[in-house]
């Protein structure tokens, strides 16, 4: 029987795979969700490199919430600061990498907010 986090690892490896091969042009909006906060940076595969980022356990969000960071309410504020951040930069296409968690609650949140602030996937 395999453990959680070889069973996440794979879901992980398999989403990412599916989505190199699939849109490999366009950058990637990885999602990390840890149980306090909540990271989000668009990554440049051929490149290797890291073009946006943004989190809530930067200053930008101190304070800001009601609850927690890692409330819908936060991942709704990261999903509009990563999109403004990204198109300031020129980027408007992205592929959504959910990091192997289910598209939902918070993760589903921060998709819809990014995609109402102007991002496209």
């Amino acid at each position: 029987m395999a453990t959680k986090q070889v069973r996440y690892q794979f879901r992980k490896d398999r989403s990412r795979e599916h989505l190199l091969k699939n849109g490999a042009h366009r950058p990637r909006l990885s999602v990390y969700r840890s149980l306090k906060y909540i990271y989000a940076q668009i990554i440049d595969d051929n490149t290797h490199s890291t073009l946006v980022s943004a989190t809530t356990l930067s200053k930008e969000f101190e304070g800001k919430f009601e609850t927690s960071a890692k409330s819908i309410e936060a991942a709704k504020a990261l999903g509009a600061a990563i999109a403004k951040k990204a198109l300031e930069k020129g980027i408007s296409e992205v592929m959504f990498d959910r990091g192997g968690r289910v598209y939902h609650g918070r993760i589903k949140a921060l998709a819809d907010a990014a995609r109402e602030a102007g991002l496209k996937f």
